[in-house]
């Protein structure tokens, strides 16, 4: 993330861990994808601990391969994948249509976003103990609204409790990561975002646990 190398793997091993756990509690085909953020969040914060390391001595080609590699995930990955995951959980008619609604604008925004990258390109920095990822004009202010409108308020919308905190815990962290670090926004907020994907296995737990015989869950 934009404080270390360490810090990144910690995280990256740690996420792929628990990614392990949650995909094995998914019950069917349409929770995998909502049980997987961990994981892949997980492979986002090795790619970033291995940018660390390309930035303090790697070669041009594999600092520039990582650093797409990283935007992958942060710029085009979760715009799609995120409301997507949320739709398939979800069973309330209207939450779908707005969800499926959103699905549509996170699709757009990540097809947008992959063009621009790959015509203008994508290059990161290191800025004391931070990486900055220089995208120019792709990333102004109406693209984080609707990249936001995606990744968040996706969440938010969800009839699951435990969904809709991890939507609160991250619009609470992107305000703090945008107000304290805007410069660092990309890195800092997808770090916030992967550390609390931890509530995704509290969903599981939950959900595991209502379908227990009532016998079963006070044992």
């Amino acid at each position: 993330m934009c404080f270390s190398a360490t810090a990144s793997f910690t995280a990256g091993v740690l996420l792929i861990g628990l990614g392990s756990i949650t995909i094995r509690l998914a019950a069917s085909a349409h929770e995998r994808p909502f049980a997987a953020i961990p994981l892949l969040f997980g492979i986002q914060q090795l790619i970033e601990g291995g940018l660390w390391l390309s930035l303090q001595g790697g070669t041009g080609a594999l600092h520039a391969s990582l650093t797409f590699a990283y935007a992958l995930f942060s710029h085009i990955l979760w715009p799609a994948y995120i409301p997507l995951a949320v739709l398939l959980l979800e069973k309330v008619g209207w939450r779908r249509g707005a969800l499926g609604a959103l699905a549509g604008t996170g699709i757009a925004l990540s097809a947008w976003l992959l063009g621009a990258i790959v015509a203008d390109g994508i290059d990161s920095h290191a800025v004391g103990k931070h990486i900055e990822y220089d995208t120019g004009h792709v990333f102004s202010h109406g693209t984080a609204m609707v990249y936001g409108l995606a990744t968040v308020v996706s969440l938010l919308i969800s009839s699951s409790p435990t969904v809709r905190l991890f939507g609160a815990l991250s619009l609470v962290s992107g305000v703090a990561a945008y107000w304290l670090y805007s410069t660092w926004f990309v890195s800092v907020w997808c770090y916030f975002a992967a550390l609390l994907s931890v509530v995704v296995l509290l969903h599981f737990k939950v959900r595991w646990k209502a379908t227990l015989p009532a016998s079963a869950v006070a044992r």
